[in-house]
């Protein structure tokens, strides 16, 4: 037998529609809090994926050209001819465009270090 209480039928309508406004709830705050994070990071000055790779790539090119480069110095500096005296004959600097190097232009001939 079954018995008709509408007390605990109008309880359940209540439990069932205070449950759907609290998942209702909490649906609009997780939209907003993730709204509010786009927001923030728009306005953040982040760069994009790509952008980074580029620098990286960009980066990896210089550190190798300066490796080149010092490589380069390096073997320069082995072959320079000894020092001179100071009371030695002079002889004519070398043309400007004989000073640098065309691939290390950082690389300078025909000019002493100052101690």
């Amino acid at each position: 037998m079954q018995s008709e209480n509408r007390f605990f039928d109008d309880l359940a309508k209540l439990v069932n529609g205070a449950a759907g406004t609290v998942a209702g709830m909490s649906r609009e705050f997780e939209a907003n809090a993730r709204e509010k994070a786009r927001e923030w990071m728009g306005g953040a000055d982040f760069v994009s994926r790509e952008e980074f790779d580029a620098v990286k790539a960009l980066a990896a090119s210089a550190r190798a050209k300066r490796s080149n480069c010092s490589r380069r110095a390096s073997t320069r500096w082995k072959e320079r001819p000894p020092n001179l005296s100071r009371k030695a004959s002079r002889r004519p600097s070398p043309s400007p465009a004989r000073w640098t190097d065309p691939v290390c232009p950082f690389i300078l001939h025909g000019v002493k270090a100052r101690r």
